[in-house]
């Protein structure tokens, strides 16, 4: 209790610190999460530097303008700028004004831009049209921008932005059965393996606020791609300000409003009559009365939707509305064996009423003698709407709100759950949120403050479509309401769900800051970040049967039986604090030397009302997470998170088109919530039971199952 209490004690506090820093000073980035830098030299026609070099550099788009000069040696930075192209300006007193438009900013990334300036005796300006750099040659970062016009123009089947990461070197195609990798029906995948990583070690940030699912760290949701700007993947040796996860940081800046008024109208649409025939959905299916035609399974897709962006005011207040809608119907072809109509006739002629019950859930065979061929419907419905507001308060200010919210509706069909028959499917229904709130604050000429405030939540629930009461067949699964999932060896499974009905609601809120200083050659961040998150689960099984035949379903003999009966909900918190401290420091015009550490605290996960039991080994029994007797955490896990970050950039050459890289790092992973789900799923909160058959106790049957295997209610 004492240790839970200077916890949170820790929380409160540095999260004060943080709220306080919000208000005037707080933390550093020269190049922040979500936004991107400009520097660069200012040298003469000879080569040699020019100290303080007026600089001004102004978003096309909006028309924010930040100013800042040139140093000693005749650097400058320009931190914290929002996606998107810049107008850059150069000039010192006798020399040419040197102009350079159409200046790509990239998000989490430090775009080069040297001024050559020759001496003028008039005002004489000349503007050139920037060429984008052929490589970074600033950062140790390894990865890729995916810029604006490739997000938006980009033939993508579903469009969904982590398919974007297969165009990252060092990404890979998952495989079809992978962890977090596997597509949801119409939803897409949510999460991609890079650099060797797992795909929960991925650490996702919009405007610079998580939107990992804290329960198994997939993305929470996928934003529409109308809403994005451009995206950012870091595989790997990325500086000291990202934390929380060791694979690959996925950096996502929102689209938003400028000065002039832009939107579109759009539809993208998928239907069968152009597509091939699936495999499993042959053109003619054999029966009684030879070959019969087969038709086709529909499937139709419409993705549809608009956005606009405007200004307000003029220069000053801009914003950016998406909207979009997806309707998928989609025909899963179903084949399996089933019951001939004399296995049928023999069912109700000597099997008890249990098994005979279950008989109107199994279909006629209508193909061949024994075989059922069908389809099952999976409808798909998605609405999904987004508000991007930007606020330029003055030159030193700048206020950012952003919202996303989505609701989903997915019914499966029988085959995700491992049911072999039309109604043994699910109906999986979700309500996703994020809020991004940035403000950004810039003193003087070398310092910038970025502080952001936000949340990401989801609450989704899975229930089988088979809701029969197991009581209305005379089933002794527990008494946990619906049918058990039977599976009958070498034929068929048809009936309930295992492990539904099931569901969760995850919040993560994020409190962060960060600050930049640009002094000399040397480009300062430090900051901290705040994580509060929960995650509250519930979940049921109406438990499974297995028989090892046809024969032994007829005499209602189960070898296997399982369930778990009891409150097995669960509520779920943990905090997290981060903080850090990096210079980027410019030895030469040409040789970059980035040093930084970051420390991370994870919160140890614990059950609001100490529902986690763990088993201890030591003495055979189970014991109550934070209780008397029990142990204090869940799990034991290291305090000691210091992750130094050494990084180095040269360009040999001096030309751009050569950059040696070299880092060293250590990085950590927050455990997930999920870890702890099913510690809740022990007695005496629940009550795991399972049959495995003896000499003396061959099988069991559906009637008297439950007290067979030692459960009692």
């Amino acid at each position: 209790m004492f240790e839970r209490l200077t916890r949170s004690l820790i929380a409160v506090v540095f999260g004060a610190v943080l709220a306080v820093s919000l208000l005037s000073v707080s933390s550093f980035s020269a190049l922040a999460q979500s936004t991107g830098a400009i520097t660069g030299t200012v040298t003469d026609a000879q080569g040699l530097v020019i100290p303080k070099a007026a600089i001004a550099v102004r978003n096309q788009a909006t028309g924010e303008e930040r100013t800042t000069s040139t140093d000693s040696a005749g650097l400058y930075l320009v931190p914290s700028l929002l996606v998107g192209k810049y107008r850059v300006e150069a000039k010192s007193s006798g020399m040419q004004t040197l102009v350079v438009n159409d200046l790509d900013v990239s998000a989490g990334t430090t775009t080069r831009q040297d001024f050559k300036l020759t001496v003028s005796a008039t005002t004489q300006t000349i503007e050139i049209t920037a060429a984008a750099p052929i490589i970074d040659t600033t950062t140790t970062t390894v990865g890729d921008v995916i810029n604006q016009q490739t997000v938006q123009q980009i033939p993508l089947n579903g469009r969904h932005f982590v398919d974007l990461a297969l165009l990252v070197p060092g990404t890979v195609t998952p495989p079809a059965n992978g962890f977090l990798t596997a597509p949801l029906r119409g939803q897409g995948s949510f999460a991609f393996n890079s650099a060797g990583a797992r795909e929960s070690s991925i650490n996702y940030l919009v405007n610079g606020i998580n939107l990992s699912d804290p329960n198994q760290n997939q993305v929470t949701f996928q934003p529409t791609i109308n809403t994005i700007e451009e995206i950012s993947i870091d595989n790997q040796t990325f500086d000291a300000q990202y934390g929380r996860n060791s694979g690959s940081t996925v950096i996502i800046a929102t689209r938003q409003g400028t000065n002039q008024v832009h939107g579109e109208l759009y539809e993208f649409l998928r239907n069968y009559f152009f597509d091939a025939r699936n495999f499993s959905n042959p053109t003619y299916i054999s029966s009684s009365a030879g070959l019969v035609p087969n038709p086709q399974s529909p499937f139709i897709r419409n993705q549809f939707g608009g956005d606009v962006g405007m200004p307000f005011v003029k220069n000053k207040f801009f914003g950016f509305f998406t909207y979009e809608e997806l309707r998928q119907r989609q025909s899963v072809p179903l084949s399996a064996t089933t019951l001939t109509a004399a296995q049928r006739s023999q069912i109700m002629a000597t099997s008890d009423p249990a098994v005979q019950g279950l008989l109107s859930l199994i279909p006629q065979p209508n193909s061949g003698t024994n075989q059922f061929v069908g389809s099952a419907v999976a409808p798909v419905n998605i609405y999904q709407g987004t508000t991007d507001e930007t606020w330029v308060i003055n030159s030193a200010n700048r206020f950012n709100f952003y919202y996303a919210i989505q609701r989903d509706q997915r019914n499966e069909p029988p085959s995700t759950d491992g049911n072999s028959f039309p109604g043994g499917g699910d109906m999986r229904n979700g309500h996703r949120e994020i809020l991004t709130l940035n403000e950004t604050w810039v003193p003087s000429a070398n310092w910038v403050n970025e502080a952001r405030l936000g949340f990401n939540r989801i609450l989704i629930t899975f229930f089988a479509d088979q809701q029969i009461p197991s009581s209305q067949f005379g089933i002794n699964n527990g008494g946990v309401g619906t049918i058990p999932q039977v599976t009958v060896s070498g034929a068929f499974t048809f009936g309930g769900i295992s492990g539904f009905p099931q569901g969760r609601g995850d919040n993560v809120e994020v409190l962060s800051d960060t600050v930049s200083w640009v002094h000399g050659n040397h480009s300062i961040r430090f900051g901290g970040e705040f994580r509060p998150q929960n995650s509250d689960n519930f979940s049921a099984t109406p438990g499974t049967f297995t028989f090892a035949s046809i024969a032994a379903f007829t005499a209602d003999q189960a070898t296997s039986f399982s369930s778990n009966t009891g409150n097995r909900s669960n509520r779920s918190y943990a905090d997290a604090l981060g903080a850090y401290f990096t210079d980027a420091w410019k030895i030469t015009p040409t040789f970059t030397a980035t040093l930084g550490l970051r420390y991370d605290w994870y919160g140890t996960p614990y059950e609001a009302e100490n529902r986690f039991v763990n088993f201890n080994l030591a003495t055979d029994e189970l014991v109550r997470v934070g209780t008397a007797g029990g142990p204090s955490d869940l799990y034991n896990q290291s305090a000691l998170n210091f992750q130094p970050r050494i990084g180095l950039a040269w360009d040999p050459f001096k030309n751009g088109k050569t950059v040696l890289r070299s880092a060293y790092a250590i990085m950590t992973d927050q455990a997930t919530l999920g870890l702890g789900t099913g510690n809740a799923g022990n007695p005496p909160f629940a009550l795991p039971v399972s049959f495995s058959p003896s000499s003396t106790t061959p099988f069991v049957t559906l009637e008297n199952a439950f007290t067979l295997a030692g459960g009692t209610i």
